[in-house]
């Protein structure tokens, strides 16, 4: 992925600039050296407390890094499933006043989101867990199997389905009504920072 490139291209100018080997940065990030080469061939993305860290020892803010993955100008795919019509146009609605730089699509069915995901980036989807005839839990590992680095965040109205989203690292656990505050609390804290998404 190009955007992953660009980030790696960065990280290791902006190493090199602070005259640190791979294997320097790495102790100071706690990390291994074979995670900083994955951060700067584009194989690998850190995750927001590791961008944080990073952005601090190479002395550089946080978003310059954000950057240079989603680009200054382009905006943030969201999606969210839900399979009452009523409830999407709701939360649509919500989303798109709260996250006012990020474009918003709302889907019924997994099946929908699905076909959009092949051919756009989605940088967060947020998915009901109880749909009629699927689970967003597999949902979730299908839209992860066509970008690992997709944020999922689930909007549900069962505690039940917790370890289940532990499981697959997701982003974050909402439990319905969603509300602003509900969709800033979870942008502030994405697994994989997203520029756009951060209120």
């Amino acid at each position: 992925m190009q955007s992953l490139e660009a980030f790696g291209k960065r990280i290791r100018a902006l190493r090199q600039e602070k005259n640190l080997s791979q294997q320097q940065l790495a102790d100071l990030m706690f990390v291994t050296r074979k995670t900083v080469g994955n951060w700067e061939n584009g194989n690998r993305m850190p995750d927001i407390t590791m961008l944080s860290r990073l952005s601090r020892h190479l002395g550089v803010q946080t978003y310059e890094l954000l950057d240079e993955i989603s680009g200054p100008d382009e905006q943030p795919v969201l999606i969210i499933v839900e399979d009452e019509s009523v409830l999407l146009k709701g939360f649509v609605h919500i989303l798109e006043d709260t996250l006012p730089r990020a474009d918003i699509y709302g889907f019924e069915t997994g099946a929908e989101a699905l076909r959009f995901a092949e051919s756009n980036h989605v940088a967060a989807a947020l998915l009901d867990i109880e749909l009629f005839g699927e689970s967003g839990i597999d949902l979730a590992a299908k839209l992860m199997e066509l970008n690992p680095h997709t944020n999922i965040i689930f909007l549900t109205g069962h505690t039940e389905y917790t370890a289940d989203a532990l499981d697959l690292h997701c982003s974050g656990y909402i439990l319905k009504p969603l509300t602003p505050e509900k969709v800033l609390r979870e942008a502030a804290h994405l697994r994989f920072p997203v520029r756009g998404l951060n209120p």
